[in-house]
């Protein structure tokens, strides 16, 4: 019989679900190894079986169809008892897909777990390294006014709430040697929009004389609400004053919010 023959006939589904023979089933091998045509309808009819186990019909012509319910001698309603099939290796090979398919699922499901694993803990490490760079800043900061309010040769100036602010407070921590001057606003109140502290430096004899040393600007980003200022060369008193941004030539007495002699 052709390879053809062998296609047309209906056999080959036959082999395929092993109800060949012993001697027919090494035949069929032998020839789907030597002819790739009967190796690729025995491949087409394995994946047809697979994807539409319940019929596979659609798959085959209708003659075919009537030469195999005829071979299973199902025309007249006769039940065939199926034998097992020989070529097991089959099944295996299907049994191997199933499983490396699975596997591939598996491996796949680890790897995004591990990727997702990755990416949390580079966003984790980024986050640490801006909190550190975050708190060494802010260690700076604080050592800075402490050396500040430590340093012997600063001259502590208290200066007390007014009436406009009775419970605000402010410190100057003066060095007249090098005439650097700072400021602590922590005890005043954040300015309203469009208003800036403005500090004075005081000459309260013969008559007032008010010298401005400076802004204290960006007062909400400053944390530690340490601001300097220019430096002093002479004063009796400070005072910090309320002025619209920007500041103001002549401080504004109605908007004296701390004043402390020296």
């Amino acid at each position: 019989m052709e390879a053809q023959e062998y296609i047309e006939s209906g056999i080959l589904e036959l082999y395929v679900y092993g109800l060949l023979s012993e001697k027919e089933n090494i035949e069929i091998t032998e020839l789907a190894k030597n002819n790739a045509d009967v190796n690729q309808e025995i491949i087409s009819i394995e994946k047809a079986i697979i994807a539409l186990s319940s019929s596979f019909a659609p798959f085959h012509s209708v003659a075919n169809f009537e030469k195999i319910k005829a071979r299973l001698e199902l025309k007249h309603g006769k039940v065939v008892e199926m034998k097992p099939t020989s070529n097991w290796s089959q099944y295996v090979g299907w049994a191997a897909s199933v499983v490396l398919l699975l596997g591939l699922g598996y491996q796949t499901l680890q790897l995004t777990k591990t990727k997702d694993a990755i990416s949390t803990v580079g966003n984790e490490k980024n986050k640490i390294e801006r909190n550190y760079a975050y708190l060494g800043q802010q260690n700076k900061e604080m050592q800075k006014s402490l050396n500040i309010v430590r340093d012997i040769k600063n001259t502590g100036v208290t200066l007390g709430g007014q009436t406009v602010s009775p419970t605000s407070y402010a410190k100057v921590y003066w060095n007249k040697e090098t005439k650097t001057t700072y400021i602590d606003a922590k005890g005043l109140p954040a300015p309203p929009k469009g208003m800036v502290y403005q500090v004075w430096s005081l000459k309260l004899s013969p008559v007032l004389t008010p010298t401005s040393i400076g802004l204290l600007d960006n007062f909400e980003g400053n944390s530690q609400k340490i601001f300097a200022v220019s430096q002093t060369d002479s004063a009796e008193a400070f005072g910090i004053t309320l002025e619209p941004a920007g500041g103001s030539p002549t401080p504004t007495m109605e908007q004296l919010y701390t004043l402390g002699k020296v």
